[in-house]
C-alpha cells in the first residue's frame, strides 16, 4: 500500500532573537511543522553560518512543554497552579482588571512591559501603540544597549560605522568585549576569512579566556571594568611612539592636543596596575594597532555592562580616530548599524498619539513594583501589567526585590509567553504566544545591514496567538483606537517598507532581504562625523548625550571630560573579595533555549568559573557546591576550576532558570539595578561577591 509522503518545502525567514547577527534563515517545513534550519548562503553577512542553538530550532518550536491555551492562576502567586480558560474569558478578565486599576489610580498605574524575546518590528514594538492610545506608563528600555550606544554616540554622533563585512578585508581584527563564538558566530566568519585570505591577526580583549579568545592570535586578558584604562594606554603609546595620524586628527578630531596632554600620565605601566595585563603586552598591542592601518575594531556590548561602560566604549572608539583607521576599507570601529534604518513607526507604535505619561525604567522593575517613589517618578503605584517578549523574574537585575514586587497581592499581571517561565508562573493570566515562523514580521540587523522579511510559514500549535492579535483584541475591549489596530501584521510590514521607500512586502518576499549598507564615504565618515563641525569628539559632552532618554541617570555629572579609567565600578573589598561577571552562554540566549534538551545537555548545570589558585586558597575543589553572595542576594553554583582568569575574578555563564539552581535563586540575585551614567542601563557584569563552600 502506498503511503502519502508530504513534500518538504523551504521557507525563508530571519532569526528573531536578541542578537546583532539577525541571521537570514532557510527553514524546512513538512506536515505543518518546521524541521532543519540553515543559514542563508545568499546573504553575504550570514554567509551560510548560524549558531547551533538556532540550527536546532525545531526542538524549541515543537517542544511538548509549549504553552498552547490560555490559563488562569488557581493557587498562590508562584505556586504554579493554573486552569485552562477560553481566550475571550482571558481577554475580558485582563481588560476588566486594567479598567479597575485605572479607575482606582489613573491610567499610569498600568505598565505594559516588553523586551527583545522577538526583535521583529511589528511583534516587539506594537505594544507601545496600546500604551500610547490608553495613556499608560511608558517603558524606557535600559537593560541592554544604553551604556554602549551612549558611549559610541559620544564620539561619532551616529550609531553606525564601517560595513561589518569589511572585517574580511582587514589586516588586524580586534574583537573587544564580546564573545562572538558563543553569541555572534558570523563575526568570526568574517574575521577568520581575513586571517585565511590576508594573513590578518586577530586580537581578543576580554575578562576571561572565552571560546573566542581561544581562537585569538593575540589574547588580551584584563580585569573587569578596566577597558577604558587599556584604551587610554594604547592611545598614550600611539602618541608617544609616533603612530598617531596627526594630519587626520587635525582635520577630523575636536582637540587632539588636549587629549595628548591628558594621556601623558596614562602609561602602559599605569594601565598594567589596573588591568592586570603586563605593560609590555599593552605596548605590543598598541604597536600592532598603530602599525596596521587596516585595523578593524569590533566593539561589543559585554564590556559596557559596567558602571563605567559608556566611558569605556567612547575610549575604545577614540583609538581608530588616533590612527586614522576610519579612512581605510577594513579599518575603523564598528559597534552597531542601528541608525541606518530610520523606520517610520507611526503605525506600529502609534507615535502620532500625543502622550505625557511617565516613562518607567525597565531595569528598575524591582524598585518600581515595591513602591520606590523615586523609581515611580512620583506617580501612582503600578498595579496592572501586560508582559510580552521578556522574563523579568529571571533576567532583571536585583532579583530579590523583583520577586517581592511580583508577589504583591494587589498587582495584576498578564503574561503572553511561549513557555511557563518564572514570570509566567507569577502571573494571574497566562496567554500562549506564537513563535517567529508562526506570524509575519520584519527584522533589521544591528550587527549588519540587512532588512529581512520573516513571513508566516506554519500554523501555530493549539490556541497560540501573536503579540499583534493580543494587542488588537485588548484595544477593542479597552476602547483604544488607532489605524494601526485595524492593520494586519503583513500590512504593517508593507507600511514600514513603503514609508521608507524600500518597496513593498510582496517585493521583499521575492527578494527575501535587502542590503541597505550606506556608501563607503558615509559609513567611514570620510566627509566628517555627525556633528555640526564634522569632528569626532575626543572630549565628549556627556551632559548633552545624543541618545534618546527621558533624563540623565547615575552619576553623570561626575563623568570624566576625557577618555579615562573611571573608577566607579563595584570593586572587590574585604567583605566581598571577588569580581563577578555574568557572561552569556553558548547554548542559551538570555533565558531562551533554557527549555530545550540539546542546549541543557551542552551547558550541563549552573557553574562558577574560578581560578585554581583562588579555589585552593578557599579549600574549593572541582564540582564543589558554592554559595556566591553579593550585598543584594546569594545563589548556589558548582565550582569549575579555570585558569583563564585574572586572580580575584570569577565568571558565571548564562541565565539559567531559577529552578535550575539548587536553592531556587538565579544569577541576577547578585546583580544591581542602580542606573549607569549617563542614560541608564544595568551594570550586569559589575559585581563584587564573596564565595564559600556549602
Amino acid at each position: 500500500m502506498n503511503q502519502h509522503i508530504s513534500p518538504v518545502r523551504t521557507g525563508y525567514s530571519a532569526c528573531p532573537h536578541d542578537c546583532p547577527s539577525t541571521c537570514a534563515l532557510e527553514i524546512e517545513v513538512e506536515d505543518g511543522r518546521i524541521g532543519r534550519v540553515r543559514g542563508s548562503r545568499g546573504n553575504s553577512f550570514t554567509a551560510g553560518v548560524i549558531c547551533a542553538k538556532v540550527a536546532r530550532y525545531a526542538e524549541r518550536a515543537n517542544h511538548p512543554d509549549r504553552l498552547t491555551q490560555p490559563l488562569r492562576r488557581m493557587g498562590a502567586k508562584g505556586e504554579g497552579r493554573f486552569a485552562p480558560i477560553a481566550w475571550d474569558e482571558a481577554l475580558d478578565e485582563i481588560a476588566h482588571r486594567f479598567r479597575a486599576a485605572e479607575q482606582a489610580h489613573g491610567p499610569e498605574t498600568v505598565w505594559p512591559y516588553y523586551y527583545a524575546g522577538t526583535m521583529g518590528l511589528v511583534m516587539r514594538d506594537g505594544i507601545n501603540r496600546l500604551t500610547r492610545a490608553k495613556g499608560y506608563s511608558r517603558f524606557f528600555s535600559t537593560i541592554c544597549v544604553n551604556p554602549a550606544w551612549s558611549g559610541f554616540l559620544a564620539g561619532t554622533g551616529k550609531l553606525a560605522g564601517p560595513d561589518p563585512r569589511e572585517m574580511a578585508k582587514s589586516d588586524f581584527v580586534v574583537i573587544w568585549g564580546t564573545n562572538p563564538v558563543s553569541t555572534q558566530i558570523n563575526v568570526m566568519t568574517h574575521a577568520i576569512r581575513a586571517r585565511k585570505e590576508r594573513g590578518a591577526k586577530i586580537a581578543v580583549v576580554d575578562v576571561y579566556r572565552s571560546p573566542t579568545m581561544e581562537q585569538a592570535d593575540i589574547p588580551i586578558l584584563i580585569r573587569p571594568g578596566t577597558d577604558g584604562a587599556l584604551a587610554c594606554a594604547v592611545m598614550h603609546v600611539l602618541f608617544r611612539d609616533g603612530l598617531a595620524d596627526r594630519a587626520y586628527l587635525a582635520h577630523f578630531a575636536d582637540d587632539p592636543a588636549g587629549l595628548e596632554a591628558h594621556l601623558a600620565t596614562r602609561t602602559p605601566e599605569w594601565a598594567a596596575d589596573l588591568t592586570g595585563l603586563p605593560a609590555e603586552e599593552i605596548t605590543a598591542f598598541a604597536h600592532a594597532i598603530g602599525r596596521t592601518k587596516k585595523t578593524f575594531i569590533r566593539a561589543g556590548y559585554g564590556f559596557t555592562r559596567s558602571r563605567n561602560g559608556a566611558v569605556a566604549m567612547h575610549a575604545v572608539s577614540c583609538i581608530a580616530t588616533l590612527t586614522g583607521a576610519w579612512q581605510h576599507e577594513g579599518g575603523g570601529v564598528f559597534h552597531s548599524n542601528s541608525a541606518i534604518y530610520a523606520w517610520n513607526k507611526t503605525m506600529v507604535e502609534g507615535l502620532d498619539i500625543p502622550i505625557t505619561a511617565r516613562e518607567l525604567d525597565q531595569s528598575r522593575i524591582g524598585a518600581i513594583l515595591t513602591g520606590d517613589a523615586e523609581a515611580l517618578l512620583g506617580g501612582p503605584p503600578v498595579t496592572a501589567m501586560l508582559i510580552q517578549n521578556t522574563n523579568p523574574v529571571a533576567i532583571a537585575p536585583d532579583q530579590e526585590t523583583v520577586r517581592r514586587g511580583f508577589a504583591r497581592d494587589d498587582l495584576f499581571v498578564a503574561v503572553h509567553e511561549q513557555f511557563m517561565t518564572e514570570t509566567a508562573a507569577m502571573a494571574d493570566i497566562v496567554l500562549p504566544a506564537t513563535m517567529f515562523t508562526e506570524h509575519d514580521d520584519l527584522y533589521q540587523g544591528g550587527g549588519n545591514q540587512y532588512v529581512i522579511l520573516g513571513p508566516k510559514l506554519v500554523e501555530p500549535p493549539g490556541e497560540c496567538r501573536s503579540n499583534h492579535e493580543v494587542i488588537v483584541a485588548l484595544a477593542q475591549r479597552l476602547g483604544a483606537s488607532h489605524p494601526g489596530f485595524e492593520m494586519s501584521p503583513r500590512a504593517h510590514v508593507d507600511w514600514l517598507l513603503q514609508a521608507k521607500g524600500r518597496g513593498t512586502v510582496d517585493e521583499l518576499e521575492e527578494k527575501r532581504f535587502l542590503d541597505v549598507q550606506p556608501d563607503f564615504d558615509t559609513a567611514h565618515y570620510v566627509k566628517g562625523f555627525n556633528w555640526p563641525d564634522g569632528k569626532f569628539r575626543l572630549k565628549p559632552d556627556w551632559a548633552h548625550s545624543r541618545y534618546a532618554s527621558p533624563g540623565k541617570f547615575g552619576p553623570y555629572r561626575d563623568m570624566p571630560e576625557w577618555p579615562d579609567h573611571w573608577a566607579v565600578t563595584e570593586e572587590a573589598n574585604e567583605d566581598y573579595p571577588f569580581r563577578l561577571v555574568t557572561a552569556p552562554a553558548r547554548s542559551f540566549l538570555n533565558s531562551s533555549f533554557t527549555e530545550t534538551e540539546g542546549s541543557i545537555a551542552r551547558e550541563k548545570r549552573p557553574e562558577l568559573l574560578i581560578h585554581p589558585e583562588d579555589a585552593a586558597g578557599l579549600g574549593i575543589g572541582e564540582g564543589d557546591l558554592l554559595t556566591v553572595a553579593s550585598a543584594r542576594g546569594a545563589v548556589l553554583l558548582h565550582a569549575r576550576l579555570f585558569d583563564g582568569l585574572r586572580r580575584g575574578v570569577v565568571v558565571a555563564e548564562s541565565i539559567w532558570p531559577n529552578r535550575a539552581h539548587e536553592g531556587g535563586r538565579g544569577i541576577n540575585s547578585l546583580t544591581g539595578a542602580d542606573p549607569v551614567a549617563p542614560v541608564g542601563g544595568a551594570a550586569l557584569h559589575d559585581n563584587r561577591v564573596r564565595i564559600g563552600r556549602v
